[in-house]
């Protein structure tokens, strides 16, 4: 398993460190600790760009010695360019399984206005994408994970990536699949019979108990601990996701991408987009590897 940590000098990179250094991982898992000084800011200043180059390589030090200590392979990688760009073409160049990136925690307007790292990375990475905002800890805790599925072949994949990976030991996961709430107005009501409305109900009622019971399957054939009270809730996807993450006490949300693009994602948005932002835990986006044809680092 590669795994990049794409990291500057704020706090929340020292998350993503911390927590790369204290969690389980697969024998023979990489890392490559990964920091970009963006162009953007020192474009046209020379010396600046040294002074910045200088500060990344210490921050990147830092990170591979902890990660040694802990008896990571590791190695570190810097560059110029610009950050939202240039994490997801590195992780796609180095062959990447997951990326690991920090949360600022901006605002709405401020995210509007300068744009998030963190989501350009879950947009445009060929690979698994968590936003890490769980707090630095010393060792590897029990992790409450609730995994979202709709049943789709990303859910699916998200949980047989879930079920793949080694967690903390106590660690617990709940299920829970939204049902989207069918919208009856007058026209259809007065357009379609009682009956058929009643049966479309209950088609999204057994697609998602389905979709529950699947994922159930697959964790438990792994011998992970799924919560009893995992469930079947109605409404919008986005909200419902991170009201129960909220309520259960969550500290990792993890759900798989559709991998929609451009005027589709305009139109119809993105589940898993929405759920990285405004999610107050860490939250992993599951999509499989997409190979590159480029140059790879560190192979």
């Amino acid at each position: 398993m590669k795994i990049l940590l794409a990291i500057d000098s704020s706090s929340p990179s020292q998350s993503v460190i911390q927590q790369a250094a204290t969690l389980p991982w697969p024998l023979g898992t990489r890392f490559c600790v990964l920091s970009i000084v963006d162009m953007g800011t020192w474009e046209g200043l020379p010396a600046l760009i040294e002074d910045a180059k200088s500060g990344a390589q210490r921050g990147v030090d830092a990170a591979l010695a902890t990660l040694t200590q802990s008896g990571l392979e590791a190695s570190g990688e810097i560059q110029l360019g610009v950050p939202k760009k240039a994490i997801p073409e590195f992780a796609r160049q180095w062959g990447a399984d997951l990326v690991m990136v920090g949360s600022h925690g901006q605002n709405q307007m401020i995210r509007f206005l300068l744009g998030s790292v963190a989501l350009a990375v879950v947009r445009s990475s060929p690979c698994s994408v968590e936003i890490v905002r769980t707090p630095p800890t010393s060792r590897a805790v029990p992790r409450q994970v609730l995994l979202a599925t709709d049943g789709s072949d990303c859910s699916i994949g998200a949980a047989h990536a879930v079920a793949a990976e080694i967690w903390p030991q106590g660690s617990v996961f709940k299920l829970l699949s939204v049902q989207e709430s069918l919208i009856v107005g007058n026209e259809m009501e007065a357009a379609h019979p009682n009956s058929l409305i009643e049966e479309l109900i209950a088609t999204a009622q057994d697609r998602a108990r389905s979709a529950v019971e699947q994922a159930k399957d697959i964790l438990q054939r792994a011998g992970l601990t799924v919560d009893d009270a995992s469930s079947v809730l109605p409404g919008e996807p986005r909200s419902v996701i991170l009201d129960k993450a909220k309520k259960w006490g969550a500290d990792l949300i993890v759900l798989g991408s559709h991998g929609r693009r451009g005027l589709d994602r305009l139109l119809v948005g993105s589940v898993s987009e929405a759920v990285a932002v405004h999610a107050s835990c860490s939250v992993r986006v599951v999509r499989a590897r997409q190979h590159s044809k480029g140059t790879s680092h560190g192979d």
